[in-house]
């Protein structure tokens, strides 16, 4: 490999902060919020042109999909950006469970309104490609922008990328899912055009469910309990298509659900691509996936048009910004999370929040249909190897199981508004994140309306 010697430079520093969150997704977003309402000078920082992460970016909009009747759900944040989206006309409800399905599109609009009302300093448009670290302690971070090289320095870091990238730059232990065990990537997509009688009626004339799922490229594991319940799942059309050859035989992989069908003929969160063997944290293998990804997205657009009632006359009516990335790095944590804190309904003396009993992910579906939940420890977003950082979302510690259900975009947000109390917390007791007074932090927890027991 050949290197290019960089001259020395001057960086100058735009900003210091009490709390810096970086990335805005669920977790981040959420961090961000709870943090400035828990008191601290807060600033969020995003690398694309708009807050929400998997919900906006990707297109992501089953916030909460895994609720139903029996569901002891979380509290907090997190529900709180259903909610907003709710009384915002940003959301339908959602086909298969007790909750809305969140608009992407109108949801960066709920998200910005969500920033501004908490005094949040947003930064958008800022990728970090370094970080200030000072005898194991992580001061801040290098950004690039069109604004040039910029360093920001905070007091307390939140590492919200989704990859733990902050994290690695700085030298913290992680692990990364070998690339022939990773969760596919997707690429979202939703359609125009539908003629939603038409399409509902064949819904209804050939109702798919859970047990539908296993078949094919796919294994599902189940309780059996979800075995017999509605799911929007479509898988025919694709097989038709592909025994009269406008797909590929060895793409049986193009199937999966649909989210909502609205009266004005869009029918969104098309969860069909299924990309195996992308690392997220690889750009050839992001540039792969994306193109790749739309090029099987427009096979299946053509599917449903020809096989589909209701959508003979649909069209592609916009992609996600960027891949779905299910899994790549996890920090070593000073407590990893196992499968059996997720089966089995783990309790924690250092509780942030709780997410009910619902796994999804490398093969295994389990829907928290009888009240079972779990709790969530602070102590799994506290990274080995580095100091005045904590690492939320999906890249907290834990294993196989485990990540499989807190990769979730509502339990991150739980992560999330944790982290952020954390944060503001141990700013002001003066206190390292490795000895803040866990009971401070479940008390304002509380106070924003969490559950955390």
């Amino acid at each position: 490999m050949r290197f290019i010697t960089e001259p020395a430079r001057e960086t100058p520093v735009i900003l210091s902060t009490d709390v810096l969150v970086v990335g805005s997704g669920p977790a981040g977003l959420a961090a961000a919020i709870a943090s400035a309402r828990a008191g601290a000078e807060t600033t969020l920082l995003e690398r694309y042109g708009c807050f929400g992460g998997n919900i906006t970016q990707v297109g992501v909009e089953g916030f909460a999909w895994y609720r139903h009747e029996q569901t002891v759900d979380c509290e907090g944040i997190g529900i709180e950006f259903e909610q907003r989206a709710k009384t915002m006309g940003a959301a339908m409800p959602e086909p298969q469970s007790d909750s809305h399905s969140l608009d992407g599109e109108a949801f960066k609009y709920v998200a910005d309104q969500l920033v501004l009302e908490a005094g949040i300093r947003p930064m958008l448009h800022r990728s970090v490609v370094a970080t200030i670290v000072n005898k194991g302690v992580v001061e801040g971070v290098i950004v690039e922008g069109k604004s040039g090289r910029e360093a920001i320095l905070a007091q307390r870091i939140i590492d919200a990328t989704g990859d733990a990238d902050i994290a690695t730059m700085s030298g913290a232990l992680v692990r990364k899912t070998p690339i022939e065990h990773m969760m596919a990537a997707s690429v979202m997509f939703s359609m125009t055009g539908v003629d939603k009688t038409r399409f509902i009626d064949g819904v209804k004339a050939d109702p798919q469910t859970y047990a539908d799922w296993a078949g094919g490229e796919w294994s599902i594991e189940t309780t059996g309990k979800e075995d017999k319940m509605f799911s929007p799942f479509l898988r025919k059309p694709f097989q038709q298509a592909i025994k009269a050859g406008y797909i590929p035989e060895n793409l049986n992989t193009i199937c999966g659900t649909w989210g909502t069908a609205s009266d004005q003929g869009d029918l969104t969160y098309l969860n069909l691509v299924h990309l195996a063997g992308i690392d997220g944290t690889n750009a050839d293998h992001l540039t792969q996936g994306e193109m790749q990804g739309r090029k099987q997205a427009m096979m299946a657009v053509d599917a449903l048009r020809r096989y589909s009632p209701g959508c003979e006359d649909a069209k592609l009516r916009n992609f996600g910004m960027t891949l779905g990335i299910r899994d790549t790095r996890k920090i070593d944590a000073q407590y990893n999370m196992t499968a059996t804190d997720v089966r089995e309904q783990g309790r924690f003396d250092d509780s942030i929040g709780i997410f009910p009993e619902f796994i999804d992910g490398y093969g295994i579906l389990i829907l928290p249909t009888t009240g079972r939940y779990f709790q969530l420890p602070y102590r799994a977003m506290l990274p080995k190897g580095i100091n005045n950082l904590l690492v939320t979302g999906r890249s907290t510690g834990g294993d196989r199981d485990s990540h499989a259900a807190v990769r979730n975009m509502m339990c991150c947000a739980v992560n999330g508004q944790g982290a952020g109390v954390a944060a503001a917390v141990s700013l002001q007791t003066d206190t390292p994140f490795c000895e803040v007074n866990i009971a401070d932090v479940q008390r304002q927890l509380s106070k924003q309306g969490a559950r955390i027991s």
